[in-house]
């Protein structure tokens, strides 16, 4: 089993987010956020610091968690995003990660996700021609509000573009409304990684195990299938300053955990899920 993290919601400085992961045995970065900036926006000279200083800690990139993909399909500039692309790309090559993290456009609101399906799959397309043979894959998360936010129709990416792997976010599927152990069953043959995150059933994010995601259930599958994969995304409530309202691990499922600040909360996440799989 190989433990990934955005180590970002445990500080926004790389140096705060390396502490975080060795204290947490984490075996490397699925960086998003880099020095208070999105890690698509970082110069190849910052992403050269950033190598430098992951290596000197014995840390990787696994993937980049970039914001590719997050664009409505009708307002937004493809051409430009294909250029923020391709920098994430530079990026990644240069931080030597194996995956970009992406996404499958938002729909315009209102509208039967289904009616863009060509328009997709053909952007899509785009961004798997443009990173061809720079061994680095393509994973695609679902995510609420997109294309592919529900498992049917993250199959049908999967099946036009055999290329792009996929990312496993529960709670994601949570928020949807989807059923996350249907989900699994559709999309575990084309899952790369998994994104430890669990949800309640109103959507609030809580530690693995205390939600209704099947964390530990699927996260055994996935293990039992092919080594198993995965990144902690804690996205747990942090009320800074407020150490008297931290609950611990041990609430009851339907109590809102919140942390006194990211570090809190980032050990939790991680000490929540290896917990669950110890058990």
């Amino acid at each position: 089993m190989k433990l990934y993290a955005f180590a970002d919601e445990a500080c926004p400085m790389i140096d705060g987010q390396i502490a975080a992961m060795k204290r947490n045995g984490i075996d490397g970065l699925e960086i998003r956020g880099v020095d208070h900036q999105n890690v698509s926006d970082i110069s190849c000279e910052q992403a050269r610091e950033v190598r430098r200083r992951l290596d000197d800690a014995g840390l990787i990139t696994w993937s980049v968690g970039s914001p590719v993909g997050k664009m409505d399909l009708e307002r937004d500039d493809f051409a430009a995003h294909i250029e923020k692309f391709k920098h994430v790309l530079e990026i990644a090559y240069i931080l030597e990660a194996e995956n970009i993290r992406l996404f499958s456009f938002y729909c315009p609101v209102g509208r039967d996700p289904e009616d863009f399906r060509g328009e997709v799959l053909d952007r899509l397309g785009t961004l798997v021609d443009i990173a061809r043979g720079s061994g680095i894959e393509l994973c695609h998360e679902n995510e609420k509000g997109i294309y592919g936010d529900r498992a049917v129709r993250c199959l049908t990416i999967h099946q036009a573009l055999p290329e792009m792997k996929g990312v496993f976010d529960p709670a994601n599927f949570i928020q949807c409304g989807q059923d996350v152990r249907e989900a699994w069953q559709i999309l575990k043959p084309y899952t790369k990684y998994m994104h430890i995150k669990d949800a309640l059933p109103n959507g609030d994010v809580v530690p693995a195990g205390c939600g209704i995601g099947h964390i530990r259930e699927i996260a055994a599958d996935f293990i039992a299938a092919s080594g198993g994969i995965f990144s902690v995304e804690p996205h747990l409530r942090v009320f800074t300053g407020f150490s008297d309202l931290e609950r611990g691990n041990n609430a009851p499922m339907g109590t809102l955990l919140t942390y006194e600040n990211g570090d809190a909360a980032f050990d939790a996440a991680c000490t929540s899920f290896k917990t669950l799989m110890e058990e």
